[in-house]
C-alpha cells in the first residue's frame, strides 16, 4: 500500500486532487457529486480520481448503485501514516 500511496500521490498528474479526496472522506462518506461540489472540481475528475483509488485499495464504494457513498479502506487506515508523510511532501 505504501508504494501505491507515492504512486497515485507523487508520481501521476492529480496526486494533489486525490490527496484531497482522501481528506474529505477521512471526515464522513461522501458520494462522487459531493466531493465534486467540495472540492470545486468537475465531477468527471472526481470519478476518474475515485476508479484510481479504488483500482489501488484506497477506497470501496458501498452498496448502492444510486448516489453511491464511498469510503477508505480497512487497508487505507493501516498506512494513514504513509499518507500523512507523503502529503507533507506535496502539500
Amino acid at each position: 500500500m505504501d508504494k501505491a500511496l507515492w504512486y497515485l500521490l507523487t508520481a501521476t498528474r492529480g496526486g494533489e486532487n486525490r490527496a484531497r479526496l482522501i481528506r474529505e472522506l477521512s471526515e464522513r462518506p461522501r458520494n462522487a457529486n459531493q466531493l465534486a461540489d467540495a472540492l470545486d472540481v468537475e465531477y468527471k475528475t472526481v470519478r476518474h480520481h475515485l476508479d484510481m483509488l479504488e483500482d489501488h485499495g484506497v477506497v470501496e464504494p458501498g452498496d448502492n448503485d444510486y448516489g453511491k457513498l464511498y469510503f477508505l479502506t480497512d487497508q487505507f487506515e493501516q498506512h494513514r501514516e504513509a499518507f500523512e508523510e507523503i502529503t507533507e511532501h506535496i502539500d
